[in-house]
């Protein structure tokens, strides 16, 4: 079962210390990376409910949106005790980018607007780019650039079969999509922890 803790918790007790005197108080790698699959876990489950909001136009669309974002926010702050604080703000910024493109393509494709579903997925597709470009800057021997293009690829690639089949009425495959999607996003979450903790291994107990 996956812990509760959030990373950015989890996270900030790492600025009690320095690289050459851990804070007595680092998290296990255990701890990290659970915490880390949570927000990431959380980023499939909200975009989820967020696809299903909007296909059908229920009432908590703008909320379940809101949430959406704020799990964007929390993935760069988490980042932000080993990478700084502009670090943090961009890869939010990127992916708040990747959430909103996202809701325009669902819109675009319920509509029935494929020149506009062409433009969004164009648009998607690069900013997917962009964020697997930054992980790569950030720390380039554990996530080189052509496996972390390949992740986020392949994750807009179960986004976009599981909004398709939602908008299509086939839950059955939605729900195949979304399963796929959630184990390959714990997998991205495991590779994104362990480069951390081999990047900075003094950071943690």
């Amino acid at each position: 079962m996956l812990t509760r803790l959030t990373l950015a918790a989890v996270a900030a007790t790492l600025t009690l210390g320095s690289p050459q005197h851990p804070t007595p108080h680092a998290p296990t790698p255990p701890a990290f990376q659970d915490a880390m699959r949570k927000l990431w876990e959380d980023h499939v489950v909200w975009t989820r409910l967020f696809i299903i909001s909007a296909a059908h136009g229920l009432p908590d669309k703008d909320a379940t949106t809101a949430r959406l974002l704020q799990n964007q926010t929390d993935l760069g702050n988490a980042i932000k005790p080993f990478y700084g604080e502009a670090a943090g703000n961009q890869l939010t910024a990127l992916l708040r980018s990747h959430i909103l493109t996202a809701a325009e393509l669902v819109g675009a494709a319920k509509s029935g607007d494929t020149a506009a579903v062409s433009r969004a997925s164009a648009r998607w597709y690069a900013n997917g780019d962009s964020i697997a470009t930054f992980l790569a800057g950030a720390n380039p021997t554990n996530w080189p650039l052509d496996a972390m293009r390949g992740a986020l690829r392949t994750h807009l690639f179960h986004t976009l079969e599981e909004a398709k089949a939602r908008l299509g009425g086939d839950y059955k495959a939605e729900i195949a999509a979304y399963e796929a999607g959630r184990d390959h996003m714990l997998q991205v979450a495991d590779i994104l922890s362990q480069g951390i903790i081999a990047q900075f291994p003094r950071k943690f107990a």
